[in-house]
């Protein structure tokens, strides 16, 4: 590869980059705004002059600012640096499956916790980001089992037992 050539490709990534800074950070914006938002609905308390809500509005808003600065900061990158070639998003995607479906499968957690509870819920998805990440002979399958149950229904018994914090029992108790 001659040095223009280099040259060009370093442009690209350049690119690419710069837009998935400004994918990222423009999601997060998104997701603060509608936490800052959320945040005003929290209950009030005597115990506060200035309310429940003060201070994570103020951390969210400071999140807000600092990810558009970020969009702001990458926007000229993204528009000033030439086009990637063909099929480098699909070669990216795949590259990244395994971060993606690590994301998809904790969405799925969350969504699960209040249906199935934390027990349950946090077995399930442990067992299955492990087989995704290559858990699949018996040995490392009775590893993951062993590591889903400590760190599901360990970590109940410990909150509830030691901490008596009430983690989310679910629909089936």
């Amino acid at each position: 590869m001659n040095a223009k050539a280099s040259s060009q490709t370093a442009r690209s990534t350049d690119r690419a980059n710069a837009w998935a800074h400004i994918v990222l950070n423009g999601a997060l914006a998104l997701l603060f705004a509608y936490l800052f938002l959320r945040a005003g609905s929290l209950p009030e308390s005597a115990w506060e002059p200035l309310g429940a809500g003060t201070f994570p509005r103020l951390i969210l808003a400071v999140l807000i600012l600092l990810n558009l600065g970020i969009v702001a900061k990458q926007v000229p990158r993204a528009v000033h640096s030439p086009r990637l070639p063909a099929g480098s998003t699909r070669q990216w995607l795949w590259r990244h499956r395994l971060a993606f479906g690590v994301l998809g499968l904790f969405g799925a957690y969350t969504l699960t916790v209040p249906l199935l509870g934390f027990r349950l819920a946090s077995f399930a998805f442990l067992m299955l980001v492990q087989y995704l990440l290559g858990a699949r002979r018996w040995r490392s399958l009775l590893i993951a089992l062993a590591i889903a149950l400590t760190f599901s229904f360990g970590i109940y018994a410990l909150f509830q037992s030691v901490f008596s914090i009430s983690l989310p029992s679910g629909i089936l108790g």
